[in-house]
């Protein structure tokens, strides 16, 4: 493993978020410095459940234009690992190995294939290793959001990030 590091869901939802908060100011800083230093990863299912809550959940929803823009300038320079056959067996091992979800395992999967050194999540527990990959709570101390519904803020379409 290296310096690499992997960054869920949740950290984009967060940092397009209208809602100021520690949280989104958290979220932006790691998107910034995973595409600043050229060491941060994404799949192909954080790109989907992305979209997908950007579409169904933000206020207003995310348009086709602002979710083309945000794929060619932030998942783009972010997407690493894609679908496989080794990925699917490699998350089943974990699945059955640590009781993940099979979601959480495709992601265990996903930074561990990319050969990452920090997993960045809040759906993991933190601290939590598997082998010598890392779970970090980049939220750690921060109350949850309390709402289902993410308003996307005028500020983030602005930056080009949506």
């Amino acid at each position: 493993m290296n310096d690499r590091f992997f960054l869920d869901t949740n950290i984009f939802v967060y940092s397009l978020s209208a809602n100021p908060s520690g949280k989104r100011d958290r979220a932006v800083e790691l998107v910034d410095h995973a595409i600043g230093s050229g060491k941060g990863v994404v799949s192909y299912q954080v790109v989907q459940e992305f979209l997908s809550v950007a579409f169904r959940r933000f206020t207003p929803k995310m348009t086709f234009a602002e979710a083309e823009q945000y794929l060619a300038t932030t998942f783009g320079l972010l997407l690493v690992v894609h679908s496989s056959y080794s990925l699917y067996m490699e998350a089943l091992t974990l699945s059955r190995r640590y009781s993940l979800s099979w979601y959480d395992s495709l992601i265990v999967a996903s930074a561990s294939e990319s050969q990452c050194g920090i997993l960045y999540s809040e759906d993991l527990q933190d601290g939590r290793s598997f082998g010598s990959l890392r779970v970090r709570n980049p939220f750690a101390g921060f109350q949850q959001a309390a709402s289902s519904r993410i308003s996307l803020g005028t500020e983030a379409r602005r930056k080009g990030r949506a």
